[in-house]
């Protein structure tokens, strides 16, 4: 399993620790990964996702996880999380409008 977030992309960024005498050597950037449940209001179902730390406040901050997916940009999702996009546009779709 890659270490990266299913909804923004989020992976793994590479540096240098950088000692007092100025020597260099390569280190990794862990993304804070989380496993966690969401759930769809639209379809009537959860969904567990790993995700950032980061992604799981904007999910929160834009009211949902279905609202998250329709703004969202299909090139940062992951598989699983682009079908969940189309299910839920598909169902919003059919949704009837009430006048």
């Amino acid at each position: 399993m890659s270490r990266t977030c299913e909804l923004t992309a989020k992976s793994v960024q590479y540096g240098n620790n950088v000692s007092h005498a100025n020597n260099r050597t390569r280190r990794r950037f862990l993304p804070n990964l989380c496993h966690v449940t969401l759930i769809s209001e639209a379809l009537g179902q959860s969904f567990r996702l790993r995700v950032s730390a980061h992604a799981l406040r904007s999910v929160e901050h834009r009211g949902g996880l279905d609202a998250f997916l329709v703004k969202a940009d299909e090139k940062e999702l992951s598989q699983r999380a682009r079908l969940l996009k189309r299910q839920i546009a598909k169902k919003l779709l059919e949704a009837p409008v009430a006048a």
